[in-house]
């Protein structure tokens, strides 16, 4: 499975070796860590980026890549647990988010378009929810307006949000890898993170060797070291896109419905014409029976719903919900304030990623906080959050016994000797289930992801499986 951003547009770095100090290290080079790479090299700061598969190979790589301020449900779920100020906070840092990457595309020449967004609902249950979130967003100061005329094939309520962008997303990584490079930084692919020694400096280790930052941004969807137990905080899901050659109209609208499984549309123009990417399916990591037939129903809704279509193009997105739904962005705990982290998008990346850029360099290039970062900042778990973390915890717990109960006994039968890895994750030792859609090995507690060779694809692992060499004999 290829993304349309990677099949289109694979930005590689200058080549460039390791250096031995940096001024900060930023570990993944992703939306997050290009954007606050620059905003560094920009204000005379020496950076590095290590990389540890190519530009772009994760997240934003796969993303739907919709650059709005209307996210589906979002405002409302977060509102259930925050203030309206925490919530107004985090529609600014999304526009200041929104509005730096657009202003870097109109200065560099790179096309964008400009869209309505849309949140949908074609259930009794999805109408409900859609009535929560217009009144969230207007709260927040948002110009929503309440519609049911759209571009749909079918009836639907709807809200609207005009002046809305879509991207190409690894076509602006090449822009901000350009840029980087412009002002001195560097990006080095194929080196992955496996440990940091928090002092002045800190001392990165890579599998390529050391290197020594005042500096560490953890970049990396989860961040791939455990002492600010972020993976307890956060749940791993993946979700599914596909596109489509389109023979005729289709809406032209970034379309994002709040029934189950909801369902994401947009448009894409390439050198064959106007394309339809359908998206949705969302589910835990590792926790559904068949990630196939996730991608199969996509189809199948699409050919229902849109006729003339011609699928060219399959994928699937890594994704993390934060507890209390507001991402967590700054110095990771016992790290001396060296080391920072940016996490919790919750699917919304491309607004998020260049907000958190912003707070991450301020912070590092000690700036005056922003009012919006500030505020982000103090929104503490409430005790909801914290029963929920609980909660989580217990499955986690639970899955894991019941994960190492299967394995003991698919041992015992025999049925693992055509698996040349382990199946224990080597993060914190889950048992780990086969992905039919990627044939890659996901972990259902913490989200980490293995090729079928057992190479890491995904953190918070950064150890390649084990070999299953009794299996081989």
């Amino acid at each position: 499975m290829t993304s349309l951003w990677l099949d289109t547009c694979l930005p590689t770095p200058t080549p460039a070796g390791l250096p031995g100090s940096v001024d900060t290290l930023v570990v993944g080079a992703g939306l997050t860590g290009l954007a606050t790479a620059v905003l560094l090299a920009r204000a005379g700061q020496d950076v590095t980026v290590v990389e540890a598969r190519h530009v772009g190979a994760v997240a934003t790589g796969n993303t739907t890549a919709k650059l709005s301020l209307l996210q589906g449900t979002v405002l409302s779920q977060m509102r259930r647990h925050h203030s309206a100020d925490v919530v107004r906070a985090y529609v600014e840092a999304n526009r200041e988010g929104q509005a730096w990457l657009l202003r870097l595309l109109d200065e560099r020449d790179v096309a964008y378009d400009t869209r309505i967004a849309w949140t949908y609902a074609t259930t009794p249950r999805g109408r409900d929810v859609l009535a929560d979130e217009l009144g969230v967003a207007q709260e927040a100061g948002l110009p929503v307006l309440a519609t049911t005329e759209t571009e749909l094939p079918f009836p639907a309520r709807a809200i609207r949000l005009a002046d809305q962008a879509q991207i190409h997303p690894t076509r602006v990584l090449e822009t901000l890898l350009r840029e980087l490079e412009r002002n001195g930084g560097r990006v080095v692919d194929g080196v992955r993170l496996t440990g940091v020694e928090t002092g002045e400096p800190c001392v990165a280790q890579t599998t390529v060797g050391e290197i020594r930052a005042q500096q560490v941004v953890l970049a990396t969807g989860t961040p791939v070291l455990d002492r600010g137990l972020h993976f307890a905080r956060l749940e791993a899901h993946r979700s599914y896109a596909t596109a489509f050659e389109a023979s005729l109209p289709v809406p032209q609208g970034m379309y994002l419905s709040t029934d189950d499984p909801a369902r994401s549309l947009r448009t894409a123009t390439t050198e064959t014409g106007t394309m339809l990417l359908v998206g949705g399916n969302d589910h835990v990591v590792g926790r559904v029976r068949s990630e196939r037939a996730q991608v199969d129903g996509l189809v199948e809704w699409a050919h229902e719903h849109f006729p003339g279509l011609h699928l060219t193009h399959s994928w699937s997105a890594q994704d993390y919900r934060p507890a209390g739904r507001v991402p967590v962005v700054g110095p990771m705990p016992r790290s001396q304030g060296r080391v920072h982290v940016a996490t919790g998008y919750d699917k919304w990346g491309m607004t998020n990623a260049v907000a958190a850029a912003l707070t991450l360099s301020a912070d590092i290039l000690r700036g005056v906080p922003s009012d919006w970062a500030t505020t982000l900042r103090g929104g503490l778990p409430t005790p909801r959050d914290i029963t929920s973390g609980v909660a989580t915890n217990a499955a986690v717990g639970a899955g894991l016994v019941a994960g190492w109960a299967g394995e003991l006994t698919a041992r015992a039968k025999g049925e693992r000797r055509d698996c040349p890895v382990s199946r224990v994750c080597t993060h914190l030792g889950g048992i780990l289930e086969w992905n039919d859609a990627e044939s890659s090995w996901d972990c259902p507690l913490h989200g980490s992801r293995f090729d079928a060779d057992g190479r890491v694809l995904e953190g918070p692992a950064t150890r390649d499986l084990d070999r299953n060499d009794q299996d081989r004999e």
